[in-house]
């Protein structure tokens, strides 16, 4: 069973139909006892990095994705769910984030279209079981903030928008993308079924 986190925010149906296409069960839940029995599970996420963390304070899914992080299992971000995985962000003001992997998530600037929004090619710059058998090409991305990350090594794949920008993370059992892979094609759903496959290992 592979459990949504729902703190509010994101795009859980999406989300979980995805999984379900790729032939795995999914249940979007907020009970803490539901998620740390999952064999994986995915923080998704639309909106403010401030209003996300508050969110996730008030219903203990923070306390509760730690916990599932610490647990060993595969735990998935999805965009801004992604960035919540990081100590800092900065969208309106400091926001302490989850504090799985070291980095800040800063806004875009330059004189530049603000969202980043539509197909970028991704750049592979490790291995990963996330890409394992895939090669690099487009996604799709939506977002105004961007993650500069406190590890270089946590790094596994960058999209060009007039600089590099950070589009895959692994640390562990902790992974991120801060792309839609539900909605990214062929591409997305493989980067997804490899995500879910770690839940068979």
């Amino acid at each position: 069973m592979i459990a949504i986190i729902d703190y509010g925010l994101g795009n859980l149906h999406s989300v979980s139909k995805a999984v379900e296409r790729l032939g795995f069960k999914a249940v979007v839940t907020a009970d803490r006892n539901e998620i740390l029995e999952a064999d994986a599970a995915i923080l998704p996420g639309v909106g403010a990095f401030g209003d996300a963390m508050a969110y996730l304070r008030e219903t203990g899914m923070d306390d509760a994705t730690r916990a599932y992080a610490a647990s060993g299992k595969p735990l998935l971000g999805i965009c801004l769910g992604m960035q919540l995985l990081f100590a800092e962000g900065e969208e309106h003001g400091s926001h302490e984030g989850l504090g799985l992997l070291p980095g800040r998530v800063v806004r875009f600037e330059g004189d530049y279209k603000i969202p980043h929004m539509g197909w970028n090619r991704l750049d592979f710059l490790r291995p990963s079981p996330l890409t394992a058998g895939l090669e690099e090409g487009h996604v799709y991305f939506v977002h105004s903030y961007h993650v500069h990350v406190g590890e270089e090594s946590h790094l596994v794949a960058t999209a060009d928008y007039y600089q590099p920008v950070t589009a895959i993370v692994e640390r562990g059992n902790v992974y991120g993308m801060q792309f839609h892979p539900e909605k990214s094609g062929e591409l997305g759903m493989s980067l997804l079924r490899n995500f879910l496959g770690l839940a068979r290992g």
